[in-house]
């Protein structure tokens, strides 16, 4: 089995920072890659950014100049640096990765959520 666990949501008020962490433990083989969604409220769950073991990164272009993720796969754990939140960036936030399962192939799994709330 592959867990998924996040930290470091919370209440922030805007201009301030959060920083979201992300376990990730069970057996398999390897972890492709890793990221980080959002979904608010009413709406659809949208791709925050995504780093890649090759040591590629992409972030959304809502979140430029504002948020930076970090993946260090040795120890299978991926964090999203949030500065300068918006209250607009208010939403539940998920970890997500590909992960390699020999006799499974890829698959994505992802974490429970940790909420983000942004007050104006």
């Amino acid at each position: 089995q592959v867990h998924l666990v996040e930290l470091g949501g919370g209440l922030v008020q805007a201009g301030e920072s959060l920083r979201l962490s992300c376990l990730v433990s069970g057996n398999f083989f390897k972890i492709d890659d890793m990221g980080w969604y959002r979904q608010a409220p009413g709406k659809a769950r949208e791709l925050v950014a995504l780093t890649a073991s090759g040591g590629s990164t992409r972030v959304a272009d809502f979140g430029q100049g504002r948020f930076t993720i970090s993946g260090d796969y040795a120890k299978s754990t991926v964090t999203l640096q949030m500065n300068n939140l918006k209250p607009e960036d208010t939403a539940v936030y998920y970890c997500s990765a590909n992960i390699y399962i020999i006799a499974q192939g890829s698959n994505d799994y992802w974490g429970q959520g940790t909420q983000v709330t942004v007050s104006s």
